[in-house]
Order: structure tokens, then C-alpha cells, then sequence
């Protein structure tokens, strides 16, 4: 195969207190030759030399206040850098730089400092032996994170007589819970709470629910296969085929809504249905869009209507279940390497990072202050909960300070 001189050859591995038997130190970067100015400039601190990583452990002398001596850090939020991605340093300290990165200190701490200076300041820190995992409350093992979806199965123990079993009404006037986005779900809670939707029973079986219960059930309900309620629906379905047309712009064509906040209608118990539009034509449920709807419905529309929405098939709302910590860490080892350890000199190492200064980072690709958008992809959907257990995880692995050599044209 050709190969050229930009071409990196990871050769191994070194775990903190022995090598694989490559024959080089942990912090060494072989190489064969130096790529020209403004080629491939951001691999440039993989390819420094001996030279170059002197003058690097020169500069960083004001650096130590923070990050400790060996790049090791001792001060909490300030994350450890010895043994970190050459590339990777290099391309962080150039957004401090830029002010890209939302740090003032960083900013005014390499705003002076040359191209040729990050680069070496990169080289020196990358060469350092890695930190390893500290036998800190911050770093052990989160609590295990209870499963939101078996916790909200288990929650709905006190639904099921009214509700059916996978919360499918047999009961004639109770609505179905399949099919409703997590969000309305939880809208619809907090209105019996409130007293904007009147209903005694309701309010006094869900006073002892936290937020948290409420999210749990609603999720259960929303992941369950959803079918029609196995209720009487007495009406004539074409007739209210008709008059649904006026509903589809909110509740989508067949009863199945597209928005969250308005809530599907398809396979929904007829009886429930139609006292519900008649709460809303009498004022005691509280909507003012839906009551002046359901004030120009009559008993056999509203009858008709709910005849034909019982008969749509209800179908699942766009809710993915939550991944488990282990599920994260795989989905995050496929850049950040295996247990945190990057392979790519372009890709930051996470193993035996300060814990929460991995929190710190993943909040801030989740509020934006750090613009990447793979990240802020990845990170969106993290819980508060997960970010703590991935952050926990990565904190406690074993770091490995990886050799790069560059294999020129033969």
C-alpha cells in the first residue's frame, strides 16, 4: 500500500507502569519527517521534536498554577491535559485563542502566545504520562440509574383497573393512555393538578406522583404497542369522518397528531371522547380554542365524531426509549476510543479526566457554549442523570498514552 509522510501509524498502547512491548517511553512521538507550514497544520504537534516538546515544557511554565506541574491537575473544574491528543490540544488552544471556547482565563492566558508556541505547548503536554483514576468520591461508580421504564410500569400499577392493562381502556368513559406523546401526557397531569381539568378522583390518585413518576409513566405508556380501546362506539363513522376535517390540522389526518402538545385521538374510547368535548363546550374543561369547536357541535355530531376516531388505528408516538449508561459509553467509545482511550490524535482521551470537568463539558455542548455539532447531537438527549454516570465512568478508567509514528514513501 502507499503510503506518505502525513501517514500516522498508532504502534501501541502504554499502560501507566508498564509498555506492550513497542520499545518506546509513553510519552515519546516518533517520526520520520515534518510537514510543510500550512500543510496539514493541525497535525503538527504530532510531528514535533525533541527539540520542539523542550521549548514546549518551557513555555507552560505559567500554565502549572492550574494544571498542575505535569499537566496532572489538582484543582476542581480544571482538567487534567498530560498525555492528551497532540492534535486535539493543538486545535483547543487555537479556540481559546479565538475566544471560541467561552473561557476568559484560557483566553487571556494563551492570547499572546504564537502558532508556533501552541504547538509546542500541544507537543509537551501530549508527551506527559497520563493521569490516572483518583479514588475520589467524584470518581467512583454513579448509582446505578433506575430503569424510567420499568419504573413507570411499576407506577401505573394503581391505572391498570381503570385504564386496561398497557393502559388500553375495556372500561366505557375511560380514555386510553397508548399513543399519547410524553409530553401532552404530562400536560394532562399537571391540569387535573391545577384544577383546570375537574375531576376529584383524578386529582387525589395522582397528588402523591413526583415530576419524576409522572415522566416515568408517561414513557411507559408512550412505548407500548398501541390499539384501539375495547369499548362500545356506538354513531356513524362516515358522517364523523366528515366532520373531523375541521380537527386534522391539530390532530392530524386519522386522529394521529404530528405535535406534541395536542394530543392523538385515533382508537380513543368513544364515551370518554365525547364527554370530554362536552367539558369543553360548558366551559369546565378549560381550552378556549377547543371550546369554540365544540360549540357549534350538537349530541350526534359529537356521537359521530367519536365513533370514528374509536375506529382509526392508533399508532406510536416518536418517543425512543432512554439508553442505559453502558449503551452511552458505547456509542461514546466509537470516537473518544475504547474506555476513553482515543486512538486519533484529533479526538481528546476521557479516561481518568477530571470527573467534573467531564460534567462541565457535556453541559456545555448541551446549552451550546461549545459549538460542535456532533456533540450537541450526541449530547441533546443526555439526562441529567446520564451525563453524571458517563462523566463518573470515564473519570475511573485507566488512561493509555498512545505513540504516533509517521511512515514515510518507500
Amino acid at each position: 500500500m502507499k503510503r506518505n509522510t502525513r501517514t500516522l501509524l498508532l504502534v501501541a498502547g502504554i499502560l501507566a507502569g508498564g509498555a506492550t512491548g513497542t520499545g518506546y517511553s509513553p510519552g515519546a512521538t516518533a517520526q520520520s519527517a515534518k510537514p510543510k507550514s500550512g500543510e496539514g497544520d493541525d497535525l503538527r504537534a504530532v510531528y514535533a521534536t525533541a527539540a520542539d516538546v523542550a521549548e514546549g515544557r518551557r513555555v507552560t511554565e505559567s500554565c502549572s498554577r492550574c494544571h498542575g506541574p505535569n499537566g496532572i491537575s489538582t484543582t476542581k473544574g480544571v482538567p487534567n491535559v498530560a498525555g492528551q491528543r497532540p492534535a486535539y490540544l493543538y486545535a483547543k488552544l487555537r479556540a481559546y485563542q479565538a475566544g471560541t471556547r467561552g473561557d476568559h482565563a484560557m483566553e487571556g492566558a494563551v492570547k499572546f502566545l504564537s502558532d508556533e508556541a501552541l504547538v509546542k505547548v500541544a507537543a509537551y503536554y501530549a508527551s506527559l504520562e497520563p493521569a490516572q483514576p483518583l479514588a475520589t468520591d467524584g470518581a467512583k461508580a454513579a448509582p446505578a440509574r433506575p430503569d424510567p421504564v420499568a419504573a413507570g410500569k411499576a407506577a401505573t400499577a394503581g391505572c391498570a383497573g381503570c385504564h386496561g392493562e398497557g393502559g388500553i381502556s375495556k372500561t366505557p368513559g375511560m380514555p386510553s393512555l397508548v399513543g399519547l406523546d410524553p409530553k401532552y401526557f404530562a400536560a394532562a397531569i399537571n391540569a387535573y393538578r391545577s384544577g383546570q381539568r375537574k375531576h376529584d378522583i383524578m386529582k387525589s390518585l395522582i397528588a402523591a406522583l413526583s415530576d419524576a413518576d409522572v415522566k416515568n409513566i408517561a414513557l411507559y405508556y408512550a412505548l407500548q404497542k398501541p390499539a384501539r380501546a375495547q369499548t362500545p362506539a356506538p354513531g356513524d363513522q362516515a358522517a364523523g369522518k366528515t366532520a373531523a376535517a375541521a380537527c386534522a390540522g391539530c390532530h392530524g389526518d386519522q386522529g394521529v397528531s404530528g405535535n406534541p402538545a395536542n394530543p392523538s385521538l385515533a382508537g380513543q374510547d368513544a364515551q370518554y371522547f365525547a364527554s370530554a368535548l362536552r367539558a369543553y363546550k360548558d366551559g369546565s374543561r378549560k381550552d378556549e380554542t377547543m371550546k369554540g369547536l365544540a360549540a357549534a357541535l350538537n349530541d350526534r355530531a359529537i356521537r359521530d365524531l367519536a365513533a370514528y376516531y374509536a375506529a382509526q388505528q392508533p399508532q406510536p408516538p416518536k418517543v425512543e426509549k432512554p439508553l442505559t449508561t453502558a449503551e452511552w459509553v458505547q456509542r461514546c467509545d466509537r470516537c473518544h476510543g475504547v474506555n476513553g482511550n482515543s486512538t486519533d490524535p484529533r479526538t481528546p482521551a476521557l479516561a481518568a479526566q477530571r470527573v467534573e470537568y467531564l460534567v462541565k463539558g457535556l453541559r456545555a455542548y448541551q446549552t451550546g457554549a461549545r459549538k460542535d455539532s456532533v456533540m450537541a447531537a450526541m449530547s441533546t438527549s443526555l439526562a441529567d442523570a446520564d451525563v453524571e454516570a458517563l462523566a463518573a465512568y470515564y473519570a475511573r478508567q485507566r488512561a493509555r498514552a498512545f505513540v504516533y509514528v509517521t511512515v514515510p514513501y518507500k
